[in-house]
């Protein structure tokens, strides 16, 4: 599957996300122990999600809203959550 996201915006994702995805972060959210878990259908999507709220980096549109990456000017949330799923491996698998 090709993915949508430039080469360079999925590096700076990478860059500001991967130091985030800590053992011990995945087992927490593994043992349901994260804010309102008991709502979460999806916890490997909501796990890729808190990762980037959590790395703080700026996501615009490149006309109204700057950001350190601007993936909303080719990009949906659909499209991000594929970015995400490539370099942030399901909480259940091991390595």
């Amino acid at each position: 599957m090709s993915l949508k996201i430039t080469a360079e915006d999925l590096q700076t994702l990478k860059n500001f996300i991967v130091p985030l995805d800590t053992q011990e972060r995945r087992k927490a959210y593994r043992e349901g122990d994260f804010p309102r878990a008991e709502l979460c259908k999806d916890v490997d999507k909501r796990y890729r999600w808190d990762l980037l709220h959590l790395s703080r980096i700026k996501i615009g549109d490149g006309v109204g809203v700057q950001g350190n990456v601007n993936l909303y000017s080719y990009m949906d949330d659909s499209h991000i959550d594929s970015a995400l799923r490539s370099f942030i491996k399901p909480l259940k698998s091991v390595s």
